[in-house]
């Protein structure tokens, strides 16, 4: 057990380790299409990189399994397509998501300004506060340390008023995508444990008093997994 959780949530999982009962998070992946969305997921899931990929059709997900404080934890991991005629299909699947994550392409600056309308299409299905938001730039391996910082500075500016949380990442070289998902891993499942012992459907401050440092998550992945 680590500090940085909450007091009611380090009782919880005494009791649901003890009976080896398990939870599960939803995410929502969303943004331009070729972005680099399911080449982020597969990165941190089967720790692979493909250039050549296919374009997403419709929705697809991937379950990545942990282990926090000794409770089985899964996450539900959608992808959903960046393109225009598949928006409809993709949004049904949006409803009920405890983050949602909206990503863009460092090095392409109309992905960035985009990324509002996504937030504002996947908000349309889920209560106002009720998620937690990531704003993440891929590519970083495609940018130099002086275009990357630039980049960097605007979506931070975005990130402040999406009140999300902004991260930079590679899915090619693995840069910063483990530290990511394990972030959101640990926010979405000390809110769900909170949520639980509370029995409110509102939206849940992590920890006494603020967001739970990201040094100090206790999260340990399953033997093979990344």
């Amino acid at each position: 057990m680590k500090d940085c959780w909450h007091a009611q949530v380090k009782s919880v999982c005494q009791d649901r380790a003890s009976r080896s009962m398990g939870m599960m998070s939803k995410v929502v992946m969303l943004g331009d299409l070729y972005v680099g969305k399911t080449c982020l997921i597969n990165r941190f899931c089967k720790n692979m990189f493909d250039r050549d990929y296919k374009a997403t059709i419709g929705v697809d997900f991937e379950i990545e399994k942990f282990e926090l404080s000794g409770v089985p934890y899964s996450l539900q991991i959608w992808d959903t397509a960046g393109q225009e005629k598949f928006k409809c299909i993709a949004s049904a699947y949006y409803r009920g998501a405890q983050v949602i994550i909206t990503v863009f392409d460092l090095a392409d600056i109309k992905t960035l300004d985009h990324t509002r309308q996504w937030l504002e299409e996947a908000m349309k299905e889920n209560d106002p506060g009720s998620c937690f938001v990531f704003l993440v730039g891929t590519k970083r391996d495609l940018l130099s340390s002086a275009e990357c910082r630039k980049m960097e500075r605007d979506a931070i500016k975005i990130a402040n008023e999406m009140q999300a949380e902004f991260w930079s990442v590679s899915a090619k070289t693995g840069e910063n995508v483990q530290d990511l998902f394990f972030r959101v891993a640990a926010l979405a499942f000390e809110d769900a444990i909170l949520k639980e012992v509370e029995g409110v459907t509102a939206p849940t401050v992590i920890g006494p008093g603020g967001l739970i440092s990201k040094t100090m998550c206790c999260i340990t992945a399953p033997s093979g997994c990344v």
